[in-house]
Formats: C-alpha cells, structure tokens, sequence
C-alpha cells in the first residue's frame, strides 16, 4: 500500500489537482461530442430524409428508427475527434489563466499534468471500445440492410448473404457468384464446378444456373455438364448434387469487419484461415478495432502543444491550430494504413499500429520540445 502511495504521489501529488484537470477535460469532451452529433446527425437526416419518406407506408416512426442507428455510428467515429478538441480547449483555458505556469511552479512537470488527462483518456478509451461492440456493429449491420432494401417499412430479418465464394471439396473446385440463406434454405446462384483428377487436370466441368439446399440435401437447376475430353455436353432440369462442403461454409465467404464484434471476426478470421482463403484485410480491421479506440489516448498527447511551451515561441492561437494539424494528420495517416491493410499492401499489425506509434512519438517530442 504504501508504495501505491508512492506511486500515486509521484504521478499526481494533489488529487484536488487530478480531480480539477480531469473534470474539465471530461465536461469539455462530452459537451463537445453530444453537440457534434447532435449537429452532424442534423445535416445527415436532411440529406437522407427524402429517401426515408419514400418507401411505401414511412412515417415518424422510419426517421426515429434511422436516428437510433445512425447516432451509434456518428458518436464512434467522433470520439477521438471530440477527445482532441476537448484537451486543446481545457489546455488553453489553463495556459490563458496561467494555471498551467502555477502548477509548474509547484513542482508538476508537463507529463504529470497531462496524466489526469489520460487516465480520463483510457476510460473513455474502454467505453468506446464495449460502445462499439453492444451497439455500433449491430446498428452498422442493420442500418446498411435497410439502406440495401431502400428504407422499406416492417422490413423483416436480414437473410445470411455472401458473394463470389470459393470452395475445394478434395480436388473439386466449387465457384458461385451469390450465396443466400433465408430460414433452412440456402440458395447458390451460377454454380461451376470443376472436377479435377490428382494431377490438376481438368476432367469435368459441371454449370448450373443455381443450386437449393432444402430437407438436407442440394439439388442444381438449369444443369450442363461438359466433358472435356470427348467435348460432349449433356444438360438436365434438376438433378442432386452430392458434395462433402457443409453449406454453413457458402456462407463464411463474406464478413463486413464493421458490421461484426471483435470476437465474431476473430472467429471468420481463424475459419477462412483454415481454408486458405486470405485475411490480411480482414486481420488489419481486427486490429484496428483496438488501435481505433485506443487513438483516443494520443490526443492529450497531440494537444497538448496548446497549454505547453513560452508565450515569445508562438501565439496561444498559433499553438490551438498546431494542435488541431497534428490531430487531423493522424487521423488521416490511420485511415490510409487502414485502407493499406485492408488492400494487403501492408502488414495487419502494421496498417493498424503503425499511426498510433509514429504519433504517440511525435506527440512526445513537440513536448519535450515545448519544454525545452
């Protein structure tokens, strides 16, 4: 306990002080985030209130659902952009009061002036994070299988969808351009299937315009089978088709990262790894499910040229918008590794980590600098 003690005296010797830095970078974030959603939520509902209105039977009750899963959205991507802009502020107000010239007078360096802002930091950090989880993934789903449907009223449950899946089933080659699921039936559009013998050679090409699963088992539709060493070609109506593919893999293909949880897209992941499909992107957009709300710790860091460093090296005003630059580069530098790993260009741990590591050291060292 008493090296706690230490510890905690160390890092904030007053907790007044704590208390006092933590509660005006706090009131300042959520006073800044609920008036940029509540704004931003505003100028979307006005652009897209004319297609809400026009699905068949819409009324009030289509644009207080579309807010409830709009807001979700707009509070996550916020965040840290209201984090950034709630320490430059409460930095200001303290270093236009020459608060921030007292408190170092008594003793407190920069980096422990800022720790009440980072502590404030990482819980905000944890809530976005179990935010995005309980309510934006769902939402996010929801709100883009309505849009898909044009906002159509008692729209019921989203069927199970996936498209171009790829499948082997022993030296078959399975491709179908659509998968759907509705209830107990799972339907393949334009169906190809190539039969190969050991050495890779094509022996048998079979087509169909779609495949049904029903009563547990598949039947092709509109079938052509060609042979390709006599050219022969032989077609049917419906036929069975006998497969060792269990039809929970059709639907495996396709997974929107924003759309599931971290543990639902951990789980796609390891599945598709297994049948040696590539999760690069998909790998980088599980990392980033953490980085992102973990950038929300960097911008006390960032802004924290605002209330830091002598009067004759810059105006205060000067110093707001440095701040504000080296937020809005990070924000731009982690969505472009973000789209580099989602492309494969990039590593996954690299496209996701990279941002928050080059700016941690930045922020860092325009501190010591301002310091100095």
């Amino acid at each position: 306990m008493s090296l706690w003690r230490s510890v905690r005296r160390y890092a904030v010797p007053s907790g007044t002080i704590g208390r006092y830095l933590g509660r005006l970078y706090l009131t300042r974030f959520l006073g800044l985030l609920l008036g940029l959603v509540a704004i931003l939520q505003m100028l979307d509902l006005l652009a897209t209130r004319d297609d809400i209105m026009a699905a068949a039977g819409a009324d009030a009750g289509s644009i207080w659902l579309y807010l409830s899963l709009r807001t979700p959205q707009l509070i996550s991507q916020f965040i840290p952009f209201s984090a950034l802009l709630a320490t430059l502020l409460a930095l200001a107000a303290l270093s236009q009061n020459s608060e921030i010239i007292v408190m170092k007078a008594a003793g407190l360096s920069a980096q422990r002036i800022l720790l009440p802002l980072g502590l404030v930091s990482v819980a905000i950090a944890i809530f976005h994070f179990a935010f995005n989880e309980a309510y934006v993934a769902p939402s996010t789903a929801r709100l883009q299988y309505w849009q898909e449907n044009n906002y159509a009223v008692n729209l019921g449950p989203p069927p199970e969808y996936s498209t171009h899946k790829r499948l082997v089933d022993g030296n078959t080659l399975v491709l179908t351009k659509a998968v759907t699921r509705n209830a107990n039936t799972i339907i393949l559009d334009r169906v190809s299937i190539y039969r190969r013998d050991e050495q890779g050679n094509l022996i048998g090409l079979t087509l169909a315009d779609f495949a049904v699963y029903s009563d547990g088992r598949w039947n092709l539709f509109e079938v052509r089978h060609f042979d390709p060493l006599d050219h022969s070609l032989k077609t049917a109506e419906r036929e069975p088709w006998e497969t060792n593919i269990p039809p929970r893999r059709f639907l495996e293909a396709k997974v929107r990262p924003n759309e599931v949880s971290f543990l639902a897209l951990w789980r796609a992941i390891a599945r598709l790894r297994d049948e040696g499909i590539s999760v690069g992107g998909l790998t980088a957009s599980l990392f980033h499910k953490i980085t992102g709300p973990a950038s929300t710790l960097l911008m006390p860091l960032l802004g924290a040229i605002a209330g830091f460093g002598v009067h004759r090296a810059g105006s205060l005003l000067f110093r707001i918008v440095m701040g504000m630059f080296l937020g809005f580069a990070f924000f731009v530098a982690d969505n472009f590794m973000l789209a580099m790993g989602q492309f494969g260009v990039a590593p996954p741990l690299l496209a996701a980590g990279a941002p928050v590591l080059l700016f941690f050291s930045l922020g860092f060292a325009v501190l010591l600098y301002s310091e100095e």
